[in-house]
């Protein structure tokens, strides 16, 4: 009988000191699905020099200039991985309907549609957003392989430290959840 696999949405993967890719090196990533097929999130620590202003811009959507749309302007747009990194997506809750979303659970989803962002800028919804340019992605398999190699640590996932701390502080506020200082972590893990 083949070993069913854990799903891991709604965790964090959190790069260990020795991970070699550098997309991921020091990165927390938020797993929004994970099955048989593979795995997807988006990395939530990695900030672009692109505000949410400047993306508006860009795809012809005018930001509204009331003050519930307007908290969006300055925040920052996300490297979300290195798959399709000319698309958008927002991580948010609530979860509301939207043309295309991946519901997460019942709080939380990632929406790649456009009418997500015609909302925040005409009624500054949803009220928790994290907008990147491209996501991480995993086949069958992959996520699992390397979890067994040590690349990752995995904790379930804290939304308040995705939304409500700044992006230098969400690495090692995860850690905590698991009760570890990243300072303290070795390049070598070993097995028992």
């Amino acid at each position: 009988m083949p070993l069913e696999t854990v799903s891991l949405a709604n965790h964090f993967l959190i790069a260990m000191p020795a991970m070699a890719d550098p997309n991921f090196s020091r990165t927390l990533t938020y797993i929004c699905e994970h099955n048989a097929d593979g795995a997807i999130g988006i990395i939530v620590n990695r900030p672009t020099d692109m505000n949410l202003a400047g993306l508006f811009d860009r795809v012809s959507i005018p930001l509204e200039m009331d003050a519930a749309a307007l908290r969006f302007s300055g925040l920052p747009v996300y490297f979300g991985g290195p798959v399709q990194t000319d698309r958008g997506f927002v991580l948010h809750r609530p979860a509301g309907e939207w043309q295309s979303s991946l519901t997460i659970n019942n709080a939380m989803a990632l929406t790649s549609s456009r009418d997500i962002l015609q909302a925040m800028s005409s009624t500054g919804e949803p009220g928790d957003v994290l907008v990147s340019l491209g996501y991480s992605g995993w086949t069958a398999g992959q996520i699992e392989w390397e979890l067994s190699q040590n690349a990752w640590l995995t904790v379930e996932a804290d939304p308040t430290i995705i939304f409500d701390l700044p992006p230098e502080a969400r690495l090692s506020a995860a850690m905590q959840l698991l009760g570890v200082d990243f300072a303290n972590l070795s390049e070598v893990a070993g097995h028992a």
